[in-house]
């Protein structure tokens, strides 16, 4: 089984921990697994998951922290990228290869809960 950490959050977007400290990035790995619950109704423990439910809490907390750095906003899977501290962003990659990625997972996710039914 496979566990988020705030550096994996991290590493997805290239920020360091000045700009992403520890306690937020845990907030928004939170959020993150909630939303993947929300999404799937199952029970989803991001410190002991699939490799596939890490990767979708990863990457969801990474935009969640692209919002919170730009002053944008997030509400499960809507999001939008404010104008603040836009430097920041030359090192992200293009908020719709994460949304793109985001979405894959999921679909491949949400394939295995249906199969279990």
């Amino acid at each position: 089984m496979a566990s988020v950490t705030v550096d994996d959050v991290r590493d997805v977007i290239n920020v360091s921990s000045a700009e992403i400290p520890d306690a937020k990035a845990a907030k928004m790995i939170k959020r993150a697994e909630v939303t993947l619950e929300l999404e799937t109704d199952e029970e989803i423990d991001y410190s002991n998951c699939t490799d596939a439910e890490k990767e979708f809490i990863t990457v969801l907390a990474a935009i969640y922290a692209v919002c919170y750095l730009t002053g944008g906003s997030a509400v499960g899977l809507s999001f939008s990228v404010g104008d603040q501290n836009v430097s920041v962003l030359s090192k992200v990659p293009p908020l719709e290869v994460l949304q793109a990625e985001l979405e894959r997972v999921l679909n491949g996710i949400k394939g295995v809960y249906l199969g279990r039914v």
